[in-house]
Order: structure tokens, then C-alpha cells, then sequence
């Protein structure tokens, strides 16, 4: 167990794009370690609190992993009998009462960078910081990233962390694995290196480049000319968005990008992923 109260830790898996497993002391009858209220969070390798040690809690830590290998997202009930007669795996615990806890998965926030915030990004940046999510924005260019001009953005739901970056591929290269990369730079041949970037890290979740078809068939064949093969070079997408939302003003083309990017989200969320 590390030594940092449940809330905290909360906080430090949000931070760090992970999931955990809330777990509270619902009801009390009888002697038991804990009283109800009393709380802990299981993380993939670690704990942090307590609901009162023995049996009882590596049970719940062992089936708080279970729910997060599988992708659960429903929280769910279970009850102790804390006496010698009990069917136990961890130990007896002999307090004399029952306890039930609920275990409540919290899953790890999608993390998605956008890269470039001109017109187009900062309107997307606003769309999907009503979300919970973790996202970045990034820009080679420091005066984009004015935290005046982001009052809006970073006061919604979303994470958000603003990352001037004048080699914005370094940064692509330090985002979380399954990370949903946007590419919408001000200039193509940035555009270009951070496809190339994104196609050599070989686990993001989506790479989405903004621009017309003349565009992309340009990108493609120099993407071929470094080594990438079609399969590889498929996994980019290009043009971005949901093509039953018309229109080119920055604000249609946000909505459109961000649409599609919430339907990949319900698609992980529905298998678990």
C-alpha cells in the first residue's frame, strides 16, 4: 500500500491517464475494520488506503484487477462475513460482522494531442475540452499558445496541458501509448514529419491529418519514399471528420472532427478497450 490518502491517488491516476477502482465501505453489520464511508483506490500495481487489511481487501484487490483487465465500467456490490465459518482464499478474518463495499472502476481518460492551434485547432480544442479527457495541445509557435486565448478551454472538463514545442515530433514521441494524434500545423512539411513520427511509434490509437484528398495523395507517396508500407500508411486518416457535416468555417470543421473522435471513444467503451 503507498502512502497517499484515496483522493489523491484519484488524482495522480487521472494525472498519469490511468484507470483504478474506487472501493468504499457501504454497509457495516456487526464488528468490522472499517466503518462505512471508509475508502481505498486499486491501481494496476499498486493501493492506496485502506478498507481494513485480511481477507477482505486482497479479495477486492485481486477482483479490482479483474475489472480493469476486462475494461468494466459498471460498479458492483460485495459483501463479507467476517467469522471462522466463511469460505475464504486470503486468511480468516474472525471480526464477527458483514461488510459490503462497492467497487466503482473509474477508466483511464482517452488522452488526445492536437497538434497545431490555429483556427481550426482552437476551436477543436474548445469542442473537446467539454469532455473528459486527457488533452494536449501543441504548437511550434509560442504566441499561439497564449493562456489568455485558452481562458475558455481551460476551465471545461478536459485536462489540458499547452506544450509549446519547436520540434513538435519530440513531443508526439512522449505521448501516452493510445493516444489519438490530430495533425492540423500551419505549415505541410510539419504536417508531414509528425505523420511520419506518428506512423514510426506504431501504438497511437488514431492519427487524423487535416487537408484535401490532393493533399494526402502528395503525403502518401512521401511516406512510401521512407519506408512506410500501404498498411501502415492506412492507418492514417485523411481527410478528418464526419463527412454528414458539411461546411468549411474553423467552428463546422471542429464539431465534424470531434464528432468522429467521440464515436471512436463509444466504440472502445462498448468492447472495453
Amino acid at each position: 500500500m503507498t502512502d497517499m490518502d484515496w483522493l489523491d491517488a484519484l488524482q495522480r491516476l487521472r494525472g498519469e491517464g490511468a484507470g483504478g477502482v474506487l472501493v468504499t465501505v457501504t454497509e457495516v453489520r456487526g464488528h468490522a475494520p472499517r466503518a462505512p464511508g471508509a475508502k481505498m483506490v486499486v491501481g494496476e500495481s499498486q493501493t492506496w488506503d485502506t478498507v481494513g487489511g485480511g481477507n477482505l481487501e486482497a479479495t477486492v484487490i485481486e477482483r479490482s484487477r479483474e475489472l480493469l483487465r476486462s475494461g468494466a465500467a459498471e460498479p458492483e456490490s460485495m459483501t463479507f462475513s467476517l467469522n471462522e465459518h466463511a469460505t475464504v482464499e486470503h486468511g480468516r478474518q474472525c471480526c464477527g460482522g458483514v461488510v459490503r463495499v462497492l467497487l466503482e472502476p473509474q477508466r483511464a481518460r482517452p488522452s488526445v494531442a492536437v497538434f497545431g492551434v490555429g483556427h481550426v485547432g482552437y476551436e477543436l480544442a474548445r469542442v473537446l475540452s467539454r469532455f473528459p479527457l486527457q488533452l494536449h495541445l501543441v504548437d511550434s509557435r509560442a504566441d499561439q499558445l497564449d493562456p489568455d486565448r485558452f481562458a475558455d478551454v481551460t476551465n471545461g472538463t478536459a485536462q489540458v496541458h499547452l506544450q509549446h514545442s519547436p520540434v513538435p515530433e519530440s513531443t508526439l514521441a512522449e505521448l501516452p501509448a493510445g493516444s489519438h494524434v490530430l495533425i492540423m500545423s500551419h505549415d505541410h512539411s510539419e504536417d508531414f514529419i509528425l505523420c511520419d513520427a506518428a506512423l514510426r511509434r506504431g501504438d497511437l490509437g488514431t492519427v487524423g491529418l487535416i487537408g484535401s484528398s490532393a493533399k494526402w495523395s502528395r503525403f502518401r507517396k512521401r511516406l512510401r519514399d521512407e519506408g512506410h508500407d500501404d498498411a501502415a500508411i492506412n492507418q492514417i486518416s485523411c481527410p478528418i471528420g464526419v463527412p454528414e457535416i458539411p461546411g468549411k468555417e474553423p467552428a463546422a470543421i471542429a464539431v465534424s472532427v470531434a464528432a468522429d473522435l467521440l464515436r471512436v471513444f463509444e466504440g472502445a467503451r462498448a468492447t472495453g478497450s
